[in-house]
């Protein structure tokens, strides 16, 4: 693993970035933790990225939390991946322009 960035799914949407922190936290140092929030209803997605203080830490927090049980939900965490480009919804007429 070359990251130190985790995808972090399966939460429990009541779960806070405070929660995750701590959880995390005894496995490594955590630099930033950051929780998706739709941007139409505000409320959480249900995944989260957890960034650790380096890979070596992520690897081992990956093994140690990935298909454990955090509040009655096992999680899924695994090294984050670039953010793809996608376009976004709604018309797309503007492709036809060039």
């Amino acid at each position: 693993m070359s990251n130190s960035k985790l995808y972090v799914g399966n939460m429990p949407f009541q779960t806070s970035e405070n929660d995750l922190r701590v959880y995390f936290e005894q496995f490594g140092t955590v630099a930033d933790v950051f929780i998706a929030i739709d941007k139409f209803t505000g409320r959480p997605r249900g995944f989260a990225f957890v960034t650790m203080g380096s890979s070596e830490e992520a690897k081992v927090v990956a093994e140690k939390t990935n298909g454990v049980d955090f509040s009655g939900r096992p999680l899924q965490v695994n090294e984050a991946r670039p953010k793809e480009y996608r376009l976004g919804g709604g018309d797309r007429s503007h492709r036809d322009r060039y």
